[in-house]
């Protein structure tokens, strides 16, 4: 087991939500702290809730730009001199049919909620493997185990970072680089105020199974525990959990379930 205290933590999608809590919660174990994601003027924010600004550094990401991550993670390095933990936050949900789906939209999701993280990660992979030690926190979504009507494209990209994860696990445990899959459920964000909609606009609404959802106080709180237990995978929220097992299990079960739900 690892112990988080003290640790330089880069947290990814750091601006709200469950990022935003995470750094809230870490800011009082005497961590370093980089938070990333597009608004440098929220970012502010947030590090002014967290107090101890020494500790606190922002550094602006976007997910979009691939081939600028190198020169990011140089200027996170710079930052503390090291990078302990990737918290792979950001990114971006989807609420469409397939049939009424632009592919543009299908190629953002992929670019950002994928190749982004892919990108990132591959960048800070050469420091964790001089170090002998990294920890790669990849937050993707119980959607990344089993689907759901109206995520398609979201859905895809989720399974596609579980495939990827689960190889740079076993690839680089012999240099002492970990990986914990972080799969929440319905959380209290912006995450369908922000879903991408068929022709790529953000959809601007909530739905009731968001707001019904768990805190990200508490999934931040969920998060830390996995990461100091150095889980493989810890799934947070409520009876969608159960999902899981269904697709296991039970897969036909689980798709009766599913359609007759049909939550958005």
């Amino acid at each position: 087991m690892s112990k988080i205290a003290g640790k330089t933590i880069w947290i990814t999608g750091a601006s709200s939500g469950i990022g935003k809590s995470l750094a809230l919660a870490l800011s009082s174990r005497n961590c370093n702290l980089i938070l990333s994601a597009r608004n440098a003027g929220a970012l502010q924010e947030v590090k002014s809730l967290c107090g101890n600004g020494d500790n606190i550094a922002v550094l602006p990401l976007d997910l979009n730009d691939h081939e600028g991550m190198n020169e990011v993670v140089n200027n996170a390095l710079s930052l503390f001199g090291k990078v302990d933990i990737l918290v792979n936050n950001a990114g971006i949900s989807q609420r469409s049919l397939i049939k009424d789906t632009d592919f543009s939209v299908y190629k953002k999701l992929i670019d950002i909620d994928y190749l982004g993280t892919v990108a990132l990660s591959k960048a800070i992979l050469p420091h964790f493997i001089q170090n002998q030690n990294g920890h790669y926190v990849t937050v993707t979504s119980l959607m990344g185990k089993f689907g759901s009507p109206y995520r398609s494209g979201y859905c895809g990209a989720k399974h596609a970072l579980h495939g990827f994860f689960d190889v740079m696990r076993m690839e680089h445990e012999k240099d002492g680089v970990k990986v914990t899959l972080v799969c929440p459920g319905f959380v209290q964000t912006n995450v369908a105020k922000n879903a991408l909609t068929s022709d790529g606009s953000p959809q601007e609404q909530d739905d009731v199974a968001t707001q019904n959802g768990v805190t990200p106080e508490y999934a931040a709180q969920k998060m830390i525990a996995a990461i100091e237990k150095d889980k493989f995978e810890v799934y947070i929220g409520g009876k969608e959990i159960k999902g899981i097992y269904l697709k296991r299990f039970f897969p036909k079960l689980l798709h009766k379930v599913v359609l007759k739900s049909q939550v958005r």
